[in-house]
């Protein structure tokens, strides 16, 4: 699934965001760069998490920005990585709802959604994998962990 994320051009390095909603939008970016996502989704994400509290939060360190399913300006079912040097803070003063890696999905075929879902919890199970990741710097990194865990 990393090596992915690097063949499609799904992915993002930064030092930091302002905030959380930059934070989801700079994580739609990659998506949006080659018509996977319109404009439109990344402030719809911002919007559900406003209304709904930062469900998207999964783990601490870990977000999976996402809305409802059907959402208007999805054209493709992908998934996107961004890692922020700076974790950022979607609840002041609890370091549980920060986060750092940023997992962005788009979804408008359901089973290929719920099969990247699989493939995704499958990954982020591997505690010594998602440690590893907090320190990824480069698509090369990516790639070194797709070869050391994930191609075993």
């Amino acid at each position: 699934m990393l090596r992915e994320f690097v063949e499609k051009k799904h992915v993002k390095f930064a030092d930091s965001a302002p905030d959380w909603r930059e934070a989801i939008r700079m994580s739609c970016e990659v998506l949006e760069a080659d018509g996977t996502i319109e404009e439109n989704y990344k402030e719809d994400i911002i919007a559900c998490v406003e209304k709904y509290g930062p469900y998207i939060v999964i783990a601490p360190n870990i977000a999976m920005p996402h809305s409802q399913e059907g959402a208007k300006g999805v054209h493709k079912t992908e998934i996107a990585f961004m890692k922020l040097k700076k974790p950022v803070s979607f609840e002041e003063g609890n370091p549980e709802l920060d986060a750092q890696l940023f997992f962005t999905l788009a979804a408008c075929n359901n089973e290929q959604h719920l099969q990247n879902m699989s493939r995704l919890s499958e990954m982020l199970m591997n505690e010594e994998l998602v440690e590893e990741l907090a320190d990824v710097e480069t698509e090369e990194d990516l790639l070194k962990l797709q070869e050391k865990y994930l191609d075993a």
